[in-house]
């Protein structure tokens, strides 16, 4: 499969470590003016602190990005959870507009997947089995009947390793992970690795790798709630999805197979509108999902360059984030199911108060023959980019 199958994209060097006034490792580099000229904007920066410790005594660290523009995303080797996303307003005020926590116990009470890495397969699996070669396997059933968002202990549990590094225009982490054979059901050992970069052109670059030794199914993906506006509801946030069709779902939130088309519909996001304008509509999809929580198939002009799948606008303070994908498709999810039983600080992440757009393959993949396919076979290499925009309108 063409999109699965790429080279691994060229690293930026490891740059000289230094320490930082607070005692933190920083590294990054310094930004020169040239010789009669204006100053540059300063290089990104990637410092490292500690975020907490593990029942069982691991230390958890916490990585912070900081771009020339004050852009800031803090990232945890648990989960490879991003817990905080700051970028200016209008009026150049900064704010967080992702919703996590600051501390480690909340991840570990448990989370609605908060800012994490899915793996090994994003999405659901439908009663958790699938068929390889003529091979049945049987994963965890962690959604009712259903398998979700890698099982029980999947990829957003799991301690990663990590490694920071920065450029003269990015400065990142890259975190890697072995997945087991028959981990959560999983035949094969799974290598895993993300690299997350923050760009002086204000954009955060996901890049997602893996390799392995048995043919086994990967669908990997990022699960961050956005709130443009840092509180309240999504619902006045403008949404644009390029896609014509999307993926209905049954009671159980299963694909059915078919491939709808948007027009007509509550789905329709081709040109954009306030997500909260038609959520609230007789549809039975709707009815399903109480509210959105559908893959979108997306109107790309090619199988695998980075594209633009989605836009959001939040009218108040004018943050813009722009979603760009390899992937076929994107979950737009509009935070149903959040309650406001989790909170941080003040902050009370309550019904619709934050929305999820996961670029990925399809759901169910392994068991629709129809859909864009997700297998991995040894010598093969899984790989693939998103990138999250930020701006201002």
């Amino acid at each position: 499969m063409s999109t699965y199958i790429k080279h691994d994209v060229i690293r930026a060097a490891i740059a000289l470590a230094l320490l930082g006034p607070l005692g933190l490792l920083v590294f990054g580099c310094g930004a020169q003016p040239e010789d009669g000229g204006a100053a540059v904007s300063p290089a990104p920066t990637v410092s490292e602190s500690e975020f907490g410790t593990m029942p069982d005594g691991e230390k958890i660290a916490r990585f912070t990005l900081t771009n020339g523009s004050g852009v800031e995303v803090k990232i945890i080797t648990y989960g490879g959870i991003i817990t905080s996303i700051r970028t200016p307003d209008r009026n150049g005020e900064l704010g967080n507009i992702v919703l996590g926590f600051d501390e480690l116990q909340p991840y570990l009470d448990g989370t609605p997947y908060f800012g994490a890495l899915i793996g090994r397969y994003g999405n659901r699996i439908a009663k958790g089995s699938f068929t390889i070669d003529g091979v049945a396997h049987q994963l965890d059933t962690n959604d009712g009947a259903n398998h979700l968002h890698g099982g029980l202990v999947g990829f957003d549990k799991k301690v990663w390793s990590a490694e920071p590094f920065a450029g003269a225009s990015s400065a990142g982490v890259k975190l890697s992970l072995v997945s087991g054979d028959g981990d959560q059901g999983y035949p094969g050992t799974l290598d895993v690795t993300a690299t997350y970069s923050l760009t002086n052109d204000n954009e955060l670059i996901t890049e997602l790798h893996a390799t392995t030794d048995k043919p086994t199914i990967v669908n990997l993906t990022q699960h961050s709630y956005f709130n443009l506006a840092g509180e309240g509801t999504i619902l006045d946030h403008e949404l644009m999805i390029g896609a014509s069709h999307f993926t209905p779902v049954d009671a159980t939130l299963i694909p059915t197979g078919e491939l709808a088309p948007v027009e007509g519909t509550p789905f329709d996001f081709r040109a954009a509108k306030p997500i909260g304008a038609d959520i609230g509509g007789d549809h039975e999809q709707l009815a399903h999902g109480q509210g959105y929580d559908h893959n979108f198939v997306l109107d790309r002009e090619t199988a695998s360059d980075l594209e633009l799948a989605a836009r959001v606008a939040e009218p108040i303070s004018g943050r813009v984030l722009e979603v760009f994908t390899e992937e076929p498709g994107i979950q737009f999810y509009s935070g149903n199911f959040l309650d406001g039983s989790l909170r941080s600080g003040d902050r009370v992440f309550a019904f619709r108060s934050g929305l999820c757009l996961e670029p990925q393959h399809y759901p169910d993949s392994p068991n629709q023959p129809g859909f864009p396919p997700t297998i991995l076979r040894p010598g093969q290499v899984y790989s693939t980019r998103m990138a999250f925009r930020f701006s201002m309108q």
